[in-house]
């Protein structure tokens, strides 16, 4: 059996099977069954058992082959999900921003205000913050980052800096822990349920 698959499939209409069996051959062959999904290899000389055993294997082997596709699918779809979790997170009328790339001048751990450029557009500060995130989302998830990412980077129409940017320090780490503290049962849901979510669309479950 392959390897991690936890159990197998008997089918109701097997029984018609065990029933032409004696009970003692019926319980041979339910024993010859387990040990032969735990890769025990048995060999019976019994005629009867291999009899009986045969087409019970056969549906074995094709369930088997199934269960190895749609394994390979979902790890398939997993790669694609991974690829695809960490979504857009800022959005203006206009255009969604992306977080594909880390700007080379921020550095998550680092105190965000001493990269503040005031040469460039908030729009652009709103990027660099979000890929300043990025690197924390396999520990906080992507909805917590959400949140995080819409509270500091939101201003008002005349302003000229960012929430985070208005902070005497703000070193991005630190502030995660905090967020998280004081909301726990809040960002209970971790990236992996939505990547489990999306996996089980791809797959139509």
């Amino acid at each position: 059996m392959a390897k991690d698959k936890k159990g197998f499939i008997l089918y109701a209409d097997q029984k018609a099977l065990f029933d032409q069996l004696p009970n003692e051959k019926a319980g041979e062959l339910i024993k010859f069954i387990f040990s032969y999904v735990n890769d025990e290899n048995p060999n019976s000389e019994d005629l009867i058992i291999n009899l009986a055993f045969t087409p019970i294997q056969q549906q074995l082997k094709r369930d088997l082959l199934k269960y190895t596709e749609t394994k390979e699918k979902r790890s398939e779809a997993g790669k694609v999900g991974a690829n695809k979790r960490w979504q857009p997170i800022a959005k203006d009328s206009k255009r969604i921003l992306s977080i594909a790339k880390i700007a080379d001048n921020v550095n998550d751990n680092d105190n965000v205000n001493d990269k503040v450029n005031n040469k460039e557009s908030i729009e652009e500060r709103k990027l660099k913050f979000a890929n300043a995130l990025q690197p924390f989302l396999n520990e906080y998830g992507r909805l917590l980052l959400n949140d995080f990412y819409g509270y500091w980077t939101e201003h008002g129409e005349q302003d000229k800096k960012l929430r985070f940017e208005k902070e005497k320090t703000f070193g991005i780490s630190q502030r995660l822990k905090t967020w998280l503290s004081r909301n726990p049962k809040q960002y209970q849901i971790t990236e992996s349920d939505h990547l489990v979510e999306y996996v089980n669309k791809q797959l139509g479950l």
